[in-house]
C-alpha cells in the first residue's frame, strides 16, 4: 500500500486511526492491536506473502531475542547470537542477493545456472536491520523483556516500516507504554498532516516531475549524450532522491504524529553539508547511525590507528553500498564514499599536524559545499545507472565533453521533449528550495515534531511554521494540490531497497 494513494489518505488511514482510539478507550492492548492488525494489512496488500515472511521473521527474532535475554550463560547467549545473525543475513541474503551472487558466478566460470524466481519482500533491508540491532543490543544486557504484542508492533509499525526510518527500539518501544498516545492529541493531529502535506508534495509535485528529467538520461541508448544532457540528468537525480526520500521520511514522522508516536528524522539538509562526514549526518540519518553502532565501531572503528579506521570504513561504506542493491553499481557508490570519507578524515588529520585552522571564511565554506556537492552528484551517477556503460557515458559526457566537443553544451538530445525553460526553472528552483529554505523541521522549530533533532535555529523567522489561520490556508492548499496530484504519482524509490 502507498501513502500516496487515495485509498490510503481515504480509507485506511482514518479507519486506522477511528479503531486505535476507540479501542483505547478500553483497553491499551487492544489498541495496540489494532495497529499490529493494521501494519500487517498495509504490508501484505498486493501480496499477502510479504505478510508471511514478516511474521515468520519477526516470530524466529522475537524467540531468539527472548532467550538471549533469558540465558546467563555467556556461551549460550553468543551461539543465540550467532544463530539470529544467520537467519537475518540468510533469510536477506536469499530474497535480495541469491541471483546477484548466481550471475556473477555464471560470468565466472563461463556457465549458465539457472536464476530464481524471487520476488523481493518490499522493506526486507529495513526490517532486517531493526531486528539485527534488537538482537545485538539484547546481547550486550541493553533490552529489557517485551511482550510478543509489543516487539511485533515494533518492527512492523507500518509508517516506518516499508522505507524508514529504520527506528531503534530504545526510542520507540517505551512509546508503546505511554498514556499520552492512547488520547486523541489536538495539536498532534494538526501538526501530524502538515508534515504529512509536505512530505506528500515533495513527493507527487517535485520528485515525480524531476523522475521525467532524470528518465531519458539514465536510460538513454545512444552512443551521445551531451554535456547539458548529463548534468541535467545528474542534477535532476540528485534533487529527485532527495525529495522522494525525504518527502517519504516527513510523511512517516506525520502519520506516526498522529498517533502520538514520535520518530527519527533522517533527512536535515544533507546537501548544504561542507564536507562529507558532514552529509553523512545529514543523509539517511537512520541508516548512518546503524551502519556506525552495530558495524564500523564493532570493527574497531578509529580505536587502532589512522591505517586500520580507513579500512573500517571502507568495509562499512562498501556493505551500506550493497545494503542498497544486488549491484557493482551500487557497491561502487559505496566505494566512493568510503573513499570520500577517507579522505574528508585525512585532510582532518593532516589540518592538525599542520596547524591550519578550521574556519577559513566565507569562500573557503561555500568552496568546501561545492566540493562536496559535485563529489556526491558523481556518487550518484552509479547509484542511478543500469550499469557502468551508461555511467561513465553520462560522467564522460559531464567532465570530458566540453574538452573533445566544445558545443556538446548546446544539445539536448535525450530531453527533447520538454523546453529549455522549463527544465532549467525546475533544476533552479529545486536548488533554492534544497539549499537556501528552510527543511521541514526547521519549518516547525517551535514543535518537537520528531526524535534526534539537531539543535540549530533558522535563520528566517518568518517562515516558521505558526499555528494560524495563514499557515492553514497554505498548508490546506498545499494538501489539495498533492491530492489532485496523486494519480499520475510513482512508487518511492526507496522501495526497491
Amino acid at each position: 500500500m502507498l501513502f500516496n494513494s487515495y485509498f490510503f489518505i481515504f480509507l485506511f488511514l482514518p479507519v486506522t486511526l477511528l479503531l486505535f482510539f476507540f479501542a483505547a478507550k478500553w483497553n491499551r492492548q487492544w489498541a495496540l492491536s489494532v495497529l499490529l492488525i493494521a501494519s500487517f494489512i498495509f504490508y501484505s496488500w498486493y501480496n499477502y506473502h510479504y505478510g508471511i515472511i514478516l511474521f515468520f521473521s519477526i516470530g524466529v527474532n522475537f524467540f531468539i531475542s527472548k532467550n538471549i535475554i533469558k540465558i546467563s550463560a555467556a556461551k549460550i547467549k553468543k551461539y543465540f547470537l550467532h544463530l539470529g545473525l544467520i537467519f537475518n543475513l540468510g533469510l536477506l541474503g536469499y530474497f535480495k542477493y541469491m541471483n546477484f551472487f548466481i550471475q556473477n558466478i555464471n560470468s565466472l566460470i563461463h556457465h549458465q545456472i539457472n536464476l530464481f524466481n524471487i520476488t523481493l519482500p518490499l522493506g526486507i533491508s529495513f526490517f532486517t536491520f531493526t531486528q539485527i540491532a534488537f538482537l545485538v543490543d539484547s546481547y550486550r544486557g541493553l533490552v529489557q523483556e517485551y511482550k510478543f504484542l509489543n516487539y511485533a508492533l515494533f518492527v512492523s509499525y507500518f509508517p516506518h516500516l516499508i522505507a524508514g526510518p529504520i527506528i531503534h527500539h530504545m526510542e520507540v518501544m517505551p512509546q508503546f507504554e505511554k498514556s499520552t498516545i492512547f488520547k486523541v492529541n489536538h495539536r498532534n493531529l494538526l501538526v501530524g498532516l502538515t508534515i504529512f502535506a509536505i512530505g506528500l508534495f515533495k513527493k507527487v509535485i517535485i520528485a515525480d516531475y524531476l523522475a521525467r528529467l532524470v528518465t531519458p538520461v539514465f536510460d538513454i541508448h545512444s552512443s551521445f549524450i551531451s554535456t547539458t544532457d548529463a548534468w541535467i540528468g545528474a542534477l535532476a537525480y540528485t534533487f529527485e532522491l532527495y525529495f522522494d526520500f525525504s518527502g517519504y521520511s516527513d510523511m512517516a514522522v506525520g502519520l506516526s504524529l498522529l498517533l502520538g508516536i514520535k520518530l527519527p528524522i533522517n533527512f536535515y539538509s544533507p546537501y548544504k553539508s561542507a564536507n562529507i562526514i558532514e552529509f553523512w549526518r545529514r543523509w539517511n540519518m537512520t541508516l548512518s547511525r546503524f551502519l556506525r553502532n552495530y558495524l564500523y565501531i564493532p570493527l574497531g572503528g578509529n580505536r587502532k590507528g589512522p591505517v586500520r579506521r580507513y579500512i573500517n570504513l571502507m568495509i562499512t561504506m562498501i556493505l551500506g553500498g550493497l545494503w542498497h542493491g544486488a549491484s557493482w553499481t551500487f557497491i561502487t557508490w559505496g566505494c566512493l564514499h568510503g573513499l570520500y570519507l577517507c579522505i574528508n578524515h585525512g585532510w582532518i588529520s593532516l589540518k592538525k599536524v599542520l596547524k591550519i585552522s578550521n574556519h577559513g571564511g566565507y569562500i573557503v565554506h561555500h568552496t568546501s559545499k561545492l566540493i562536496t556537492f559535485v563529489a556526491i552528484v558523481i556518487a550518484w551517477v552509479f547509484f542511478r545507472a543500469p550499469d557502468f556503460t551508461v555511467a561513465f557515458q553520462i560522467l564522460h559526457a559531464m567532465f570530458l565533453n566540453i574538452f573533445t566537443d566544445p558545443f556538446s553544451w548546446c544539445f539536448l538530445n535525450a530531453l527533447r521533449f520538454f523546453s529549455v525553460e522549463k527544465i532549467f526553472t525546475v533544476i533552479a528552483i529545486s536548488f533554492v528550495m534544497i539549499g537556501f529554505l528552510p527543511n521541514t523541521y526547521q519549518l516547525l522549530s517551535r514543535i518537537k515534531v520528531a526524535l534526534s533533532i539537531p539543535k540549530e535555529s533558522y535563520y528566517l523567522s518568518i517562515l516558521v511554521w505558526k499555528p494560524n489561520f495563514l499557515w492553514d490556508v497554505i498548508i490546506s492548499i498545499i494538501f489539495v494540490i498533492d491530492i489532485l496530484c496523486i494519480q499520475s504519482s510513482s512508487t518511492f524509490l526507496y522501495f526497491q531497497f
